[in-house]
């Protein structure tokens, strides 16, 4: 692990490189431009790590219900590519009880130093699985038994009381500024969309994943009371 020359003077990094001396992980302190150099993120905040490749979680085993877990509640990205976009929704999707996250392999943002930084630690909790096609995963959920419901701002039902929140469910979100594909919609069983009483007239991916991850995550508190 890096950390950068004036490390004493915050708490933090102190604390951060103790727990990792403690762990046996070897800290070498560097100045700050050599930090910034090694970093593949804008801002690595005076510390920076490596580690082991993140496991990558298969598609079926996010579709399959376990005896004494919930129900799958997954989160797919349909040409996300922005990673601070990525991260945000690992981060909200993780926050939210979800079980797994889809991405596909192409044409999309993948986990990379920038994506795991914004996902806050995100990725250490939620499996993520790539495919090969969207399209193609959205048919093996469906045939697999779990609900797949886009979220598209022109569907005429509220996520409001989704009414397949407490089964198997997968939420498809699209991509910045195109939404989802076509053939991704398609695949949907079910659509719904965020009512925007305000000027505006859209949502942020991954404000967009916030409130329709928490809307499913109340379904299932509700009926757990």
């Amino acid at each position: 692990m890096l950390v950068a020359e004036g490390a004493a003077d915050s708490e933090v990094l102190v604390e951060i490189a103790s727990l990792a001396r403690a762990a046996g992980v070897p800290v070498r302190v560097v100045d700050r431009g050599q930090l910034s150099a090694a970093a593949q993120t804008e801002s690595p905040q005076g510390v920076l790590a490596t580690a082991d490749p993140l496991p990558q979680a298969e598609l079926e085993d996010l579709a399959r219900r376990h005896p004494g877990r919930p129900a799958p509640f997954l989160v797919v990205l349909d040409g996300v590519t922005d990673p601070h976009n990525l991260g945000a929704v690992v981060r909200t999707a993780a926050s939210a009880g979800s079980s797994g996250l889809i991405v596909g392999r192409h044409r999309a943002a993948g986990l990379t130093a920038a994506a795991v930084k914004a996902a806050a630690g995100g990725v250490e909790h939620l499996p993520v699985a790539t495919v090969a096609g969207i399209p193609n995963a959205l048919s093996a959920l469906a045939a697999a038994g779990v609900w797949t419901v886009a979220l598209d701002p022109g569907a005429r039902k509220p996520v409001w009381g989704l009414e397949v929140a407490t089964e198997p469910v997968a939420i498809v979100l699209g991509a910045e500024g195109k939404g989802l594909s076509r053939l991704a919609r398609d695949r949907c069983e079910l659509a719904v969309s965020i009512p925007m009483p305000g000027p505006i007239a859209s949502l942020n991916v991954s404000a967009a994943a916030a409130v329709a991850c928490f809307e499913v995550a109340r379904s299932r508190t509700t009926q757990a009371d």
